[in-house]
């Protein structure tokens, strides 16, 4: 079973807002900088981890994204918008692998923009509007960086996948096939969020399966909710 490590790609996308004054226009120098960041989006921990963010999620007016576990680490780290490391938007507020497989960044700044929903690339983005609770034969599809939008069936419900450093339970297996550089692929049935992409076999050449972390369990534990 072939875990999916993340790389370079989707770099998060600016927007500059010019703050307008009475007789006139602040200098550019002065312009305030948001940053978007919505599912699918890469964000850059100061371990050196590249991660993708699943889903946006909020809780007591707080918000927040979640991704994969392997990838965020369990330790706290602050998370920026560059692959330089200068924009700050947050820091580790949980995470848990092996057993589960999510991380979940707490944003920090004030200059953010953050959608509900999730990019499918292309410039198409689609909106989330719950959580899916998936039986056997729901369709599913993922977004991933490297290969793009796959979709397929789940298949099977609370399955274990081992790992070097332990097992992880209570995955969503689908016949949907990923690439290398998917991880963290949000999984979505329609408009409602399933999961994000935690590992898979095969390829999209000659077919293979995808492994998914329910997001329901993460939204649950840290008593969050999309919108």
């Amino acid at each position: 079973m072939r875990r999916l490590h993340t790389c370079l790609g989707m770099l998060t996308a600016t927007v500059t807002v010019a703050v307008s004054i009475l007789f006139g226009t602040v200098p550019s120098a002065a312009a305030v900088q948001v940053t978007t960041i919505r599912g699918g989006t890469v964000l850059y921990a100061a371990t050196g981890a590249q991660c993708v963010v699943g889903f946006n999620a909020k809780g007591n007016g707080v918000f927040y994204g979640v991704m994969v576990g392997h990838c965020s680490g369990t330790h706290t780290t602050t998370w920026y918008a560059d692959a330089a490391r200068t924009v700050q938007v947050g820091v580790t507020a949980g995470a848990s692998f092996p057993i589960d497989d999510y991380g979940v960044v707490r944003y920090t700044s004030n200059t953010l923009n953050l959608p509900g929903d999730i990019a499918l690339g292309g410039g198409v983005n689609q909106d989330i509007t719950g959580v899916a609770s998936p039986t056997v034969g729901q369709s599913v599809c993922h977004a991933g960086r490297t290969s793009g939008v796959h979709c397929g069936r789940v298949t099977a419900l609370n399955v274990t996948v081992n790992y070097s450093e332990g097992a992880v339970h209570g995955l969503i297996r689908s016949t949907a096939c990923s690439e290398p550089g998917d991880a963290g692929a949000p999984a979505y049935s329609g408009t409602l969020a399933v999961g994000f992409l935690v590992g898979s076999s095969g390829n999209c050449t000659s077919g293979g399966v995808s492994y998914y972390q329910p997001v329901a369990e993460v939204l649950s534990d840290f008593g969050l909710t999309l919108y």
